[in-house]
């Protein structure tokens, strides 16, 4: 058995969760809220921001060319083809490429984004891997299972969201983030590999977090002037 299928196994049960959360559900059926949208856009796209400097960790911390490559390509994949998605929404809502830039991060995104840059900092090659991992696969997750109920891709808003995570394109991402936590997984001891396990389970329950953040419109309790 792979590396990943036993991942799957522990996290399946956090990612089933995700498509009963009424933000899931909402892009499902159209009726998300569009301002709940907005707040998961920007927040996301600062996100990526980080998710972008952890393939370039990756790339810097990477054994071989090709790894470098993978990291490489994928940090692009995510500076281009993921954020224009959201550059395109943010056009429809009039909101400038400065404003997605300058959001001010949610608490639920600087827990999330920092957790993942403390590990890929800190330790090797199997920390970056392991703390990008969630996030690619669960919305690849996502899109598959949105993309099967009856005409979700024909939302006039959210459609092109649930095409692009349920691509083939976003697949091969998906592919390649797999293949990289199972090449660094091999020869690891079982305790090596539990770590490893626990730092998929906590990005998974990051996951949920930030799509509640997004629902509820999260931001900091005390607003600074």
């Amino acid at each position: 058995m792979k590396f990943t299928d036993r991942i799957f196994k522990r996290v399946e049960p956090i990612w089933k969760s995700y498509m009963d959360h009424p933000f899931i559900q909402g892009l499902g059926d159209g009726s998300l809220d569009e301002e709940k949208f907005k707040h998961w856009l920007k927040q996301d796209y600062v996100y990526l921001i980080e998710y972008a400097r952890l393939f370039s960790i990756g790339a810097a911390k990477s054994p071989d060319l090709q790894m470098m490559t993978t990291y490489a390509d994928l940090a692009y994949d995510t500076l281009h083809t993921e954020m224009d998605l959201h550059r395109s929404y943010a056009k429809q809502f009039g909101i400038t490429e400065k404003e997605l830039e300058q959001t001010e991060p949610a608490q639920t995104t600087l827990a999330y984004t920092s957790y993942m840059l403390n590990l890929a900092q800190q330790g090797g090659i199997e920390n970056v891997i392991a703390a990008i991992l969630t996030c690619t696969w669960s919305y690849r997750y996502i899109g598959l299972k949105l993309a099967e109920i009856e005409d979700s891709k024909d939302h006039p808003l959210y459609g092109e969201w649930i095409k692009m995570y349920a691509s083939q394109e976003f697949s091969s991402s998906k592919e390649d983030c797999i293949q990289l936590m199972n090449n660094v997984a091999e020869g690891k001891t079982e305790e090596e590999l539990q770590r490893l396990e626990d730092i998929v389970v906590n990005t998974s329950y990051y996951e949920y977090m930030f799509w509640e953040m997004a629902e509820k419109l999260e931001t900091w309790p005390v607003p600074v002037k």
